[in-house]
């Protein structure tokens, strides 16, 4: 899976069936509101008054639900059979469409705001099906590239949705039958594509349900607090509803006043940012090498500043034109930089949210991962209401809508670092994914051989400083690398090494009590079921030959009996940072960049075969004469 792209999973039907589903789901949820409000507002002859009474209690309607049924919906999801719970929700939707087509007709105001509950409802019990499924479905090497599907389609099928239910809607005396058939036969043709996912079976079937909607709701809470990695994901997926939330918000005004552009460029704005976000999504993928990178959650935090900034110096004045095509505000002087800003939002929003759903898919127990989703949407649910009164606050203190951008935008730079100081993790895994993406192209074989759950002992031939960087960037899981204290203190990489909880050791004839910390660390980190890297040459190779494995590594199995997995680095002989710099009269300088090289992973080795000699011979093999 490694070498194909992510589209091969349109393919299959293990994937295809559920993400035509997901992006109908999300068209429909979206052409309904867009053609409840064009109704609302332009068709029915209600008052400004009354037209903005509606338009504050629609959102508050539709997001009500997911304060009081998430957490049933996250026990629903685990307790029984994903697939068949995935076809009553379309029946369901079905049954609401109908709903929504009577109330269309008769013009029936409170009707419609039943069915935007309902609605929400369908939602909040779909989200945790939606996000869990994907795990059960895919591989972990499939999860970014699955995601990345997921948030393109439904980014597009949002706007798409948007676009036809306001545009079937005014047509006039026809628009009520016209958005009565696409809702309606967009549910059913859900319901047919359901029916095509293969089943996911449940994950806690002897999970015995709690009606409290109250005690289960703290329940969930319990569920994400539970690992640090999935609750800091959860409030980073949150903030970014925050953002995102604040930016939309403002998006019809903004165009309006600011832009000077009628309705073909609020549709081009939408536009712009859900193509972006679409790109970013799939982009993912590739960044990240087919691997779950939270490196590139700070990217895409830094990108959603920048642009965001940026928008506020693009355009803090209000338009002088009124009722622009989006023709002519394309070819109006400056216009191209707002809709380069606006794409590029989308993009690092995409960068910013895929590996985060993927980090808590993978992090989170099988069994309680629906519990999990349902405890994220509620708090989703309440920074999106956090997003709704900071608007209005804003606006109320007079701050004007590219203020309200810039302030929004600022923000995010302060919680960025407030959240990368807390969870060094994040900015550990940027740094590293710059360094080894500007620098190298990296193809890895046989990751899979690595365990992943359980301790694992991993041993690697040394051939440069960014050995560690290489092999904790590749491999999936978290690892704790014991290096040379030297290394370990090297400025800005010791920045890494120490928030990787590397492990530094010595020679007994330098720091024997560090040496002995170090086994020591060694085992507490086994015991505690992580995976821990070792290079047994006991330094950097000085000709690019592999050094004979020092017994260390016997040591360290003597005391904990685990399997040892055996990599080889090719290619990195004569890079800056092996000591091929290091002879007389050669100057260190970089000589080439983005080269290519390659992490291969053996089988592992069980620790009664392991010893020294056989593992050094293992890591020749695998590394054969590609230094």
């Amino acid at each position: 899976m490694s070498e194909q792209s992510q589209f091969s999973l349109l393919r299959a039907r293990r994937f295809a069936p559920f993400f035509a589903t997901q992006a109908l789901g999300a068209f429909n949820d979206n052409a309904f509101r867009q053609a409840m409000i064009v109704l609302v507002a332009f068709h029915l002859g209600l008052s400004d008054q009354d037209v903005g009474f509606y338009s504050n209690i629609a959102p508050a309607l539709f997001i009500l639900p997911f304060f009081l049924f998430s957490a049933s919906a996250g026990q629903l999801a685990e307790k029984y059979e994903k697939t068949r719970l995935i076809r009553y929700v379309k029946l369901f939707e079905i049954g609401a469409m109908a709903l929504a087509a009577y109330a269309f007709h008769a013009h029936n105001v409170w009707l419609l705001f039943c069915v935007l509950f309902l609605m929400g409802l369908h939602s909040t019990i779909f989200g945790p099906i939606k996000y869990a499924i994907l795990p059960q479905a895919l591989t972990r090497e499939e999860l970014v590239g699955g995601n990345g599907l997921i948030e393109m389609g439904t980014s597009l099928a949002i706007l798409f949705g948007m676009i036809a239910g306001g545009a079937l809607m005014a047509l006039g005396q026809g628009g009520p039958t016209a958005a009565s058939i696409l809702v309606i036969g967009i549910a059913v043709a859900g319901y047919w594509v359901s029916r095509e996912i293969p089943p996911a079976p449940a994950t806690a079937p002897d999970l015995k349900f709690n009606w409290n909607i109250f005690s289960e709701t703290a329940r969930v809470f319990g569920f994400v607090r539970k690992n640090r990695v999935v609750f800091n994901a959860v409030l980073g997926i949150s903030w970014f509803w925050f953002f995102g939330g604040v930016f939309t918000a403002q998006l019809p005004n903004y165009t309006k006043l600011f832009l000077g552009g009628g309705e073909s460029v609020a549709i081009l704005v939408l536009a712009l940012f859900s193509i972006g976000v679409g790109a970013g999504s799939l982009l993912c993928e590739r960044m990240s090498g087919h691997k779950i990178e939270i490196g590139l959650v700070p990217f895409g935090s830094i990108g959603l500043s920048m642009f965001g900034i940026d928008l506020y110096f693009a355009r803090p004045e209000l338009s002088v034109a009124q009722g622009l095509d989006a023709l002519a505000f394309l070819t109006a002087a400056g216009n191209w930089r707002i809709a380069l800003d606006l794409t590029l939002i989308g993009v690092f929003a995409g960068f910013y949210i895929v590996p985060l759903f993927a980090l808590v898919q993978s992090r989170a127990p099988r069994n309680e991962l629906s519990r999990v989703i349902a405890g994220n949407n509620i708090i989703n649910a309440l920074f999106m209401v956090g997003a709704a009164a900071f608007g209005i606050g804003l606006a109320k203190l007079g701050f004007t809508i590219p203020q309200i951008f810039l302030a929004t935008a600022v923000l995010n730079v302060l919680v960025a670092i407030y959240i990368y100081t807390l969870v060094p993790e994040f900015l550990m895994r940027f740094l590293s994914w710059i360094l080894i993406n500007t620098l190298y192209r990296i193809r890895t074989d046989g990751l899979d051989n690595i365990p992943e759950r359980g301790p694992a002992l991993l041993v690697c031939n040394h051939v440069s400083f960014m050995d560690a960087l290489i092999v904790g960037g590749s491999v999936r899981r978290p690892a704790r690398f014991v290096m040379y204290y030297k290394i370990f203190r090297i400025p800005v990489l010791s920045f890494i090494f120490k928030t990787a909880k590397a492990i530094p050791i010595a020679s007994a004839k330098e720091d024997p009590a560090l040496l002995e910390s170090a086994f020591d660390a060694v085992d507490r980190a086994l015991a505690e079921g992580e995976i821990v890297c070792i290079f047994p040459e006991g330094g950097l190779t000085s000709d690019g030959e592999i050094a004979p494995f020092r017994q260390g590594v016997e040591r360290i199995l003597a005391r904990r009996q685990v399997p040892v997995v055996p990599l080889a680095i090719r290619g990195l002989w004569g890079s800056i940072f092996s000591r091929r710099d290091s002879a007389p009269g050669r100057m260190r300088l970089p000589r080439r960049f983005w080269s290519r090289i390659v992490l291969a992973v053996g089988e592992p080795v069980a620790p009664a075969d392991a010893s020294a000699a056989m593992l050094e011979q293992r890591v020749r093999t695998l590394r054969g004469n590609w230094a």
